[in-house]
């Protein structure tokens, strides 16, 4: 669709990229990385038209159709939020009132005159492309787009400057994806939203019938949505195969060669320059010397660019809290006739990572104002333990700021006792560098004030750390140095944030926040997930017949008669808590938890009820596979060490002739090497396949 051709741009004096080739093809799945200012963004808007090479050419297919978001600075006016997105159906609508318009003049015109025909060949033909291109869907595709997005249906006839920044953006990336133009550029996509939305767009993207190119700092969402990473790097483009975690591996392996070639490029420098200064003044060795000279000219030197310095820091350690660090009870907050919260109990220990996940406006954030202290609760109570000091990081943390104070003075205050080279170490992760430790907080952007204050919650924290959104505006590298800080604090940490690999590497325990109650899984997000889904099948399936009887001791349900029988838990409204037990926690397939009964007089539980849904899961009966011939199977083996052996050749062969492609020589050359590249594709393909059906005959023997 789209190539650059030794494609160069600068920023001022200093050079972005060079000689930067690179072809982009129809339903490619991208991610554009790189460190901070190496010009991804940059990048970005040269490939959508709205800045031009310094170097090099760029050429488009034409008819081709680019849409382009940036990370921020869109503001939409004058129409409701549906009209705004049904604007970028406008030629369909149009198209819409001509065949209404044609269909009226074939009621009036004579079936047997020429305007006849004409208006019903014209009328036929539009109907018909009116239909391939879905357009008696318009309504339709809109309200999932903005659903998907997190906009409740009253919020579609509301003006759209009437939402803040962070939803002006939503509304333009769903009019992004409802165009579905044929290369789509998105900066930062996920900025503006919360996990489930998030998990929306994955899906969406997973489908989108075009190709794309990402920039985003959520390492989940780009393993999840991408199949080639582009690097920015030592003024290059770098091309790699696969996924972003795939990505780092490779590029370790390519470092590890590029050092080669440059120690084995020393040697030979070494080598001529040793002969030159050897022979230079013996006259009969001048033709040999000369000849050395050009040589060592024309070597193209292989420079190993700087990597960034990793920073590893640690908290300083606080002083112990009791066991029991918070425990709630009755616990409500309502806000005028807006039930936020309604008669919560759960606790918190000591040493506990908890992740508050829930929809936009569940009352994650209000929960953790209560615990704060922040905010007084409607009803109920909040009991803290002993000895425990909290410390909370607010979504809005930069407004508590001294704005009058220098950087560097303010975050030495707070940590008297850390040197002030791991302090600027330490903002330099933050992406503070230089001189900029030197500037008063007041000139700080919003943005760049919450990183600071995030950076000065690590030299300094309490025993119970309450984050609310701490990863926002955190590059990769930021976000890995908060993670590892948390994950050896020694203290107790609530947090919300909504980015996945964040939360998947560093929650042991998910409390969700829906519909007014707050329920507790064990473990991180994955494990939530899949406690989710299996209690919304259990849900499904018991919903099918009648309600379930109560369980014995066993777990098995029980009859009237009192005989046990094994059936599906009956979810039933009213509050219900799922708490899975950690001492039970096993691998392998689950089976349902038990239920306590509750104590209404009946036999059966009345769909008013609360009840609680306790006990660990256990392992349901493992399906015996048929055994194999010992011969087949040591042959399956073999196989499958052949194919394990195999895939990392086809992926290098592939890696290669897409390195080849990113030089372009010819229209020819390019067809024959994207042949080649499909071709390998297709045997890896059907390697992978080979490889997981003889993977799963083995581990059913």
């Amino acid at each position: 669709m789209l190539s650059l051709q030794n494609a160069g741009k600068r920023f001022g004096p200093r050079v972005l990229f060079l000689e930067a080739n690179w072809l982009i093809r129809a339903r490619e799945k991208t991610a554009l990385v790189g460190a901070n200012g190496t010009g991804k963004s940059t990048l970005m808007k040269v490939l959508a038209g709205l800045e031009s090479l310094d170097y090099g050419a760029m050429q488009l297919t034409r008819g081709m159709s680019i849409g382009y978001l940036p990370q921020e600075g869109l503001s939409l006016t004058g129409r409701t939020v549906f009209e705004e997105c049904l604007s970028v159906f406008d030629e369909l609508r149009e198209m819409e009132k001509e065949i209404e318009r044609l269909a009226g003049q074939l009621t009036e015109l004579d079936h047997a005159s020429p305007e006849y025909e004409a208006a019903a060949e014209r009328f036929s033909m539009l109907q018909e492309r009116f239909h391939a291109l879905d357009g008696y869907a318009l309504d339709a595709q809109v309200g999932g787009v903005l659903t998907g997005l997190g906009f409740a249906k009253e919020d579609w006839a509301r003006q759209t400057d009437e939402f803040s920044g962070g939803w002006q953006m939503r509304i333009a990336l769903a009019k992004l994806l409802l165009a579905k133009p044929n290369l789509l550029l998105l900066d930062e996509p996920t900025n503006h939203l919360d996990l489930e939305t998030r998990n929306w767009l994955e899906d969406y993207l997973r489908n989108y019938p075009f190709g794309y190119i990402l920039i985003s700092h959520d390492r989940y969402f780009l393993d999840v949505t991408i199949d080639r990473t582009v690097e920015i790097w030592n003024k290059r483009l770098t091309i790699y195969q696969g996924n972003y975690t795939k990505y780092l591996s490779q590029k370790d392996e390519r470092r590890a060669q590029l050092e080669a070639a440059y120690r084995n490029q020393r040697i030979q420098i070494e080598h001529l320059e040793a002969f030159i200064n050897r022979f230079r003044a013996q006259a009969t060795k001048a033709k040999q010397v000369q000849s050395r000279i050009k040589e060592l000219e024309k070597i193209e030197r292989i420079e190993i660019p700087e990597e960034e310095p990793v920073i590893h820091f640690k908290f300083p350690q606080p002083p112990p809290s009791g066991r029991m660090v918070v425990e709630t009870e009755g616990l409500s907050k309502s806000y005028g006739a807006k039930q936020v919260l309604s008669n919560v109990r759960f606790s918190i220990e000591r040493g506990d990572r908890v992740a508050l996940v829930g929809v936009n406006g569940a009352g994650k954030s209000t929960l953790i104002r209560l615990l704060t202290g922040a905010e007084a609760p409607t009803g109920g109570q909040i009991r803290l333990g002993h000895n425990v000091v909290t410390e909370y990081f607010a979504q809005d943390q930069y407004k508590v700021l001294n704005g009058d104070a220098r950087m560097l003075d303010d975050i030495s205050r707070a940590a008297m006792k850390v040197p002030e080279q791991a302090l600027r170490s330490l903002l330099g992760c933050f992406l503070f560098s230089g001189d900029d430790v030197f500037k008063p907080l007041g000139v700080l952007s919003g943005g760049e004030r919450n990183r600071y204050a995030i950076a000065r919650i690590l030299v300094s924290p309490s025993n119970f750390l309450l984050l609310d959104e701490p990863t926002n505006h955190l590059d990769m590298r930021a976000k890995d140095v908060l993670l590892e800080a948390i994950a050896a604090f020694s203290g107790t940490v609530v947090f919300v944030s909504h980015d996945r690999y964040f939360i998947d590497r560093l929650a042991t325990r998910v409390l969700e926040v829906e519909g007014g109650n707050v329920i507790s899984y064990e473990g991180n997000y994955e494990d939530y997930l899949r406690r989710k889904e299996m209690l919304t099948a259990e849900s499904a399936s018991a919903s099918g017949g009648a309600k379930t009887a109560p369980r014995d001791a066993s777990g098995a349900s029980r009859d009237d008669s009192g005989s046990s029988r094994n059936a599906p838990i009956a979810l039933y409204q009213g509050t219900t808590s799922v708490v899975p037990k950690s001492g039970n926690k096993t691998n392998g397939a689950l089976a349902p938890a038990e239920l306590s009964v509750p104590t209404n007089g009946t036999a059966t539980p009345s769909p008013d009820d609360t009840f609680v849904i306790e006990g660990g899961y256990e392992p349901a009966p493992k399906e015996k596979g048929r055994r194999l011939n010992p011969i087949k199977q040591k042959q399956m083996e073999e196989r499958v060490a052949f194919l394990e052996e195999e895939t990392p050749r086809i992926e290098a062969a592939i890696a290669h002739t897409e390195e080849q492609l990113g030089n372009y020589v010819s229209a020819a050359e390019t067809a024959r090497l994207t042949a080649l590249a499909e071709d390998l594709r297709n045997q890896l393909s059907a390697l992978t396949t080979e490889w997981e059906e003889l993977m799963g005959q083995l581990e059913g023997a």
